[in-house]
């Protein structure tokens, strides 16, 4: 989801620090062959190494605030809730999730490597801290679909379903399904916490009513679809039909109802409309349903499905997702890169949409970068998703 110009530079010596005359590191060398400590009169004191953080080698620009000496990152500062989206510790401050995180040597192609999240932090020349982050996975926080856990763990959307202030996750797996029957609800739920995202997630519930033939429960979209002020949940249901899951949701992933609701000419896939998800504006979060997959920041088409509080969803009539042309984050590598829309939101507090896009090539090297409101140039902020590797 400021001047083109990044506050902050890439280090270019791994100890900050003023230039130690050469006589003064001679002797700090032979000193340092008996195994003591030197610096000079008015220098500052070796600091103590911190991992990890980025050198900016891939154009990334180093944490705001560097993790103590043998600490993995920063603690996720504790909130008391907010209506801020986005905000999984209720800081009152926007973070940032991502999916596909870059994937050290060695590990498989077809690897789970989790998902990760960055934490606001109300600077706002500087409002995203990879070093306050998490990892989540489907080992340390997938729910079980009997004793077996799934291997899939990919982040779908977030809101406040449970409606206490923390913005939730909504997460799809793959659990397993013998082909006989209706398959299991693949959609999970881990909610949000003063603490961030922590725990174990729960399986959506959705009675059987709402579920049509022996079709895959998938795409979920939030959005206040009946204007109740809260967040509810829309999810594919096969055929044409859309299951709708109204809120608040329970700690056991249960909404307040369900309904299985027949869409003419509705697509397999759902999303937002875009940049508003009250297409209409009139108070109501409305729907898209698409025939083939949306790559945001393309250009796509779909039918529109208006929210209302009799009941979602009327129909809209034809939609269009707007191309838009992404800046890129420098990413410093040869060959060729892609570039993609990550997300529009408020991070720096000014009310006012930036833009967060990812920059890679292939699976081993990439950069997120924030880019302020209406700027195209230097980010803000940048950083690899390498930072989430143990």
């Amino acid at each position: 989801m400021l001047p083109s110009a990044a506050r902050t530079e890439p280090p270019k010596a791994a100890i900050p620090g003023r230039r130690v005359p050469a006589a003064l590191a001679a002797g700090c060398a032979a000193l340092l062959l008996a195994l003591t400590a030197c610096s000079g009169p008015s220098s500052p004191a070796a600091a103590p190494s911190a991992a990890p953080v980025s050198d900016g080698k891939n154009g990334d620009t180093p944490p705001r605030s560097r993790p103590e000496a043998g600490a993995a990152h920063l603690p996720v500062p504790r909130g008391e809730g907010s209506r801020v989206p986005y905000d999984f510790n209720g800081d009152g401050h926007r973070d940032l999730v991502l999916d596909d995180l870059v994937k050290a040597p060695g590990d498989a192609r077809d690897e789970d490597a989790g998902i990760g999240v960055v934490y606001g932090t109300g600077d706002p020349e500087r409002p995203l801290d990879p070093a306050v982050r998490q990892l989540l996975n489907a080992r340390a926080n997938a729910a079980k679909s009997g004793n077996t856990l799934p291997a899939a763990f990919d982040a779908e959307d977030a809101c406040d379903l449970d409606r206490d202030g923390f913005t939730d996750l909504i997460v799809s797996t793959d659990p397993p399904y013998n082909g006989i029957g209706a398959p299991p609800v693949p959609l999970q739920i881990l909610f949000g916490s003063p603490a961030g995202l922590t725990g174990t997630a729960v399986t959506v519930r959705i009675p059987q009513p709402a579920r049509y033939g022996d079709t895959w429960p998938a795409h979920p979209v939030c959005g206040d679809f009946d204007g109740d002020g809260g967040a509810d949940l829309a999810v594919t249901a096969g055929a044409g039909r859309i299951t709708f899951l109204p809120g608040p949701f329970t700690r056991a992933g249960a909404p307040r109802g369900a309904a299985l609701l027949p869409v003419p000419d509705g697509g397999p896939y759902l999303y937002a409309p875009e940049p508003e998800a009250d297409a209409d504006g009139d108070g109501h979060d409305d729907l898209v349903t698409a025939a083939h997959p949306h790559t945001p920041g393309r250009a796509g088409e779909g039918t529109l499905l208006l929210g209302s509080a009799k009941g979602p969803f009327r129909p809209g009539g034809a939609y269009a997702f707007a191309a838009e042309q992404l800046p890129s984050a420098p990413l410093r590598t040869t060959g060729a890169t892609r570039t993609t829309l990550l997300s529009h939101g408020d991070h720096d507090g000014d009310r006012k949409p930036d833009t967060v896009v990812r920059t890679y090539r292939g699976e081993r090297q990439d950069l997120v970068a924030l880019h302020p409101a209406g700027t195209t140039g230097r980010p803000a902020v940048t950083f690899s998703t390498s930072v989430f590797l143990p």
